[in-house]
């Protein structure tokens, strides 16, 4: 199947300048396109799977993708789907973003096509580029009226709460030139992109069209929204990263294993490689047997071991079992499980200095005084690593710790509390 049609098939395909050219440019191998990510964070974000799937999608269908860091382009500030000004992060900020990211896009590349990105920096080119020079050989080519038709600087002109600087409305002009240069160095003539950015895209078509007489496509994906019609992205108001250190593995995991009944068979389109075939079998699983979550699963496995790897995915599955089946909690590695517990309270003691365990759930604020506790362990429903406690003044020792690191525990069935020691 050519590219661009499986791209349709799976529903990624919102807006295209010329569809049979475009699918013209991928039945060949060796095509070259491109798509663009800002240093806006120290990380990317599952927001930015959709573009970063394409581009592997296109190297593993024999094509020549180039991931475009956007260390000029991130300097400016893209104003595409965004209602006020950013504020400028320092040159050193965005410098070590744009590194992070790059690691970031190299890793995946690497793990999910075997072969290394082709990663360029929009700063490289442009950096020595004068202000006149942008003004007389590229913004000669741009027409103010052209631009402020544009969808991505339309929404602000009007408003004057926020309005629009120059910098940002100039923005587009920086994108379109990253296109020309790439057609021009390196053969390319296929952008892709959000759907947001479908205005900076044919910014670019416009400008090898009048400087190079040349042709470029634009392919933009659909804005991508869960069943409720929230933008996908967002666990409970918190971005969800492709850093370990800033989202867990187990946290990963986890937002995909709770993805809604309505949705599951479309993020397997849009977030996994599986074939036509396989989400087919999946679908009708789910059809016939939802409360299985096989599509779930399979969903929550796939993109776990797409950004994470397959040993840390059975690291996250062994604390799963732990902490909700009948699984060895001992064996489960240390760091996983401060990972499956980072949204409940924790405490921290010298090795030397381990209170008593009501002292302990005073601290991690499940008990409000030690009669309380007592109580609640003489009750039968306190549980340290799994298994009931019976002391209700026992001091946990070496043996209690996970991986030496850390001990678990829980309040009735879904009170939880970790404890780590310096």
């Amino acid at each position: 199947m050519n590219i661009y049609d499986e791209l349709k098939w799976r529903g990624l395909v919102n807006q295209v300048s010329d569809e049979e050219k475009v699918r013209e440019y991928l039945d060949t191998p060796g095509q070259t396109m491109y798509c663009g990510f800002d240093p806006t964070a120290d990380s990317l974000h599952i927001g930015n799977l959709v573009p970063l799937l394409c581009l592997v999608r296109m190297k593993r269908a024999g094509h020549n993708p180039l991931f475009l860091l956007g260390g000029a382009t991130g300097r400016i500030g893209d104003p595409s789907g965004k209602d006020k000004e950013r504020e400028l992060a320092s040159e050193e900020k965005i410098e070590s973003q744009a590194r992070n990211i790059q690691n970031q896009i190299e890793a995946f590349c690497e793990r999910n096509t075997g072969e290394k990105a082709d990663v360029v920096n929009n700063y490289d080119w442009t950096k020595g580029i004068s202000f006149l020079e942008m003004l007389r050989d590229v913004g000669k080519h741009f027409t103010i009226n052209w631009m402020m038709a544009k969808e991505s600087v339309k929404g602000r002109f009007g408003r004057d709460d926020v309005g629009i600087s120059y910098t940002e409305f100039s923005y587009m002009i920086l994108q379109g030139y990253d296109f020309y240069h790439l057609f021009m160095e390196k053969g390319c003539q296929l952008q892709i992109g959000g759907g947001d950015q479908w205005g900076n895209i044919t910014a670019g078509c416009e400008l090898i069209r009048r400087k190079a007489q040349g042709e470029g496509y634009a392919v933009t994906f659909p804005l991508i929204t869960t069943a409720e019609g929230k933008k996908f992205g967002k666990s409970e108001g918190n971005a969800v990263y492709l850093n370990a250190e800033m989202t867990s593995p187990y946290t990963f995991y986890q937002f995909w294993i709770n993805t809604d009944d309505r949705d599951v068979i479309r993020f397997l389109k849009y977030f996994t490689f599986l074939t036509q075939d396989e989400i087919a079998e999946l679908e009708k699983k789910h059809e016939e047997a939802p409360h299985l979550r096989e599509a779930h699963k399979r969903l929550a496995e796939e993109t776990t071991i797409m950004i994470h790897g397959k040993e840390e995915l059975e690291k996250v599955l062994a604390a799963t079992e732990a902490l909700f089946g009948k699984g060895d909690i001992m064996s489960v590695d240390a760091p996983t499980l401060r990972g499956a517990m980072e949204a409940a309270p924790g405490v921290e003691y010298a090795r030397n200095e381990l209170p008593d365990l009501p002292q302990i759930l005073i601290d991690l604020g499940m008990a409000k005084s030690k009669g309380q506790a007592r109580k609640d362990i003489q009750g039968g429903g306190l549980y340290l690593n799994n298994e009931r406690v019976s002391e209700f003044d026992y001091v946990p020792t070496e043996a209690d710790f996970i991986g030496g690191k850390c001990l678990l525990l829980r309040k009735g069935k879904k009170n939880y509390g970790l404890v780590t020691v310096k």
